[in-house]
């Protein structure tokens, strides 16, 4: 498999070599579609001015003349009528003139051959040291009719800049080739580093910090991947401790089934001893189904994106009947009941808004004493809804606040086992309110009271 950094390297390298490529062949076609006719007309008004000064007769000696124009940075062909040639400067790369275009000339036609030379795409016609890319013009020397074919000397003119711009092409690209390793090596660094952090997560090794300190998108990845481990590690500890406390919650029961079973198989057991360890079995086993069904509920609210059945109902009508379901306990305890209630139509699932209510209601009557006082609050706001349920029980301490809604934590044991609680039941409201786009905060102060209050959007 290759590595990220050579494909990046691999494709720098492409990528410098189809712009160099492509910038080659746009020049080239602008040469040959705009500048080529230009270059020709210039150059064919030189051989004109030189061919005007030579037939003008203050030139001096002629050969002399024209090493004194090859040495100005021109390749310079002469012929005359008898075929013989003179030639001044470099030679051509290409001899391939033919006698037409000499005779041509010598007849008194211009030849344009910097124009007219056919060129493939590749080949840049104005680089082309070839004596048929030239331009000719006729002139009269001593009664003599000469052809001059001409064109610079590209080598001569443009030695230093060739070598100047040569260099410079190979330092940008040398520095370019080196600036791309570099950054290259900076993007795929933390790339790198989170590969080895998602290897341990997958071993379930959530420990450990990014060190990744990056403003742009691979930063922003790092931040995530950093919260997802969090989250998975918290995940992790709290899947754990929920096997841990479901494994708690089934044996006990259990061990309490399975003992006054055994001392109910003791035929001399007298029958109030027998009445009694058949509540205790009576009460573990009701502990166990209601364990059971919060189990089951939890997980069809967590296996589900949004397992709502919604349809608009009377809030305060299922807050009323949640009340009389509880009746017999608020006689029996002989607390006091106020309520205040708004009318109130909301649209969500009534059949898990019930287990909220409930929920909160049962955990208000388990902490409040005897002759307690429980108050339940319905206010409609303009947007949202919001359920107030207090009661004057024991409380509970602000550092218990934090965690009151995870699943399994008690905050008193004793208590709990005295009142048969699964830990669950705070869990569950807290869920089946997100579900619903709500919130659920509780006010508590020791030996005091507990207030939880439930707001719920309307919308």
């Amino acid at each position: 498999m290759r590595s990220l950094y050579g494909k990046f390297l691999t494709f720098t390298l492409g990528i410098m070599i189809a712009s160099a490529v492509i910038a080659f062949l746009v020049v080239n076609t602008y040469y040959h579609q705009q500048l080529k006719g230009q270059n020709d007309t210039k150059n064919m008004n030189i051989a004109l001015s030189i061919a005007s000064y030579i037939e003008s007769d203050e030139h001096g000696d002629l050969r002399n003349y024209f090493k004194t124009q090859a040495d100005a940075g021109y390749k310079i062909f002469v012929a005359d009528e008898q075929g013989k040639v003179m030639k001044f400067g470099a030679p051509f790369r290409v001899e391939n003139l033919d006698k037409q275009s000499i005779q041509e000339v010598l007849d008194g036609k211009l030849y344009h051959g910097m124009r007219d030379l056919k060129t493939e795409t590749f080949m840049t016609g104005f680089f082309s040291d070839e004596l048929a890319n030239t331009v000719g013009v006729p002139f009269t020397y001593e009664g003599t009719t000469y052809a001059l074919f001409m064109r610079p000397d590209i080598k001569l003119l443009f030695t230093e800049v060739h070598y100047l711009l040569g260099g410079m092409v190979i330092v940008m690209a040398i520095v370019s080739l080196l600036s791309m390793l570099i950054v290259a090596k900076k993007l795929i660094e933390p790339i790198t580093k989170l590969t080895v952090a998602a290897k341990k997560v997958g071993e379930e090794q959530f420990s450990g910090t990014l060190d990744i300190n990056r403003q742009d998108e691979i930063g922003q990845l790092a931040q995530s991947f950093q919260r997802m481990t969090e989250r998975l590690s918290e995940n992790d500890r709290m899947r754990k401790e929920f096997i841990s406390d479901v494994s708690h919650d089934f044996q006990t029961p259990l061990l309490n089934i399975k003992g006054f079973a055994e001392l109910l198989v003791d035929e001399e057991l007298s029958p109030d001893k027998r009445s009694s360890y058949a509540k205790v079995i009576q009460s573990e086993t009701e502990r166990l189904s209601s364990l059971t069904k919060q189990l089951l509920l939890l997980t069809s609210l967590d296996q589900l994106e949004s397992p709502l059945r919604r349809r608009a109902f009377r809030l305060d009508e299922q807050v009323k009947e949640i009340v009389r379901k509880f009746r017999w306990l608020l006689e029996e305890k002989q607390l006091s009941l106020s309520m205040e209630l708004d009318e109130v139509e909301f649209t969500g699932d009534p059949s898990f808004l019930e287990k909220v209510w409930e929920n909160l209601l049962s955990n208000a009557l388990k902490y409040t004493q005897s002759n307690g006082e429980i108050d339940i609050r319905l206010t409609s706001k303009l947007d949202t809804v919001e359920v107030r349920i207090r009661d004057t029980g024991m409380g509970i301490a602000e550092e218990h606040l934090s965690r009151l809604f995870d699943r399994f934590y008690r905050v008193d044991h004793s208590r709990t086992r005295e009142i048969e609680g699964t830990g669950l039941g705070l869990s569950i409201v807290h869920q089946v309110v997100q579900l619903h786009k709500g919130s659920v905060k509780v006010e508590s102060e020791e030996g005091v009271g507990t207030t939880f209050i439930v707001t719920l959007s309307n919308l």
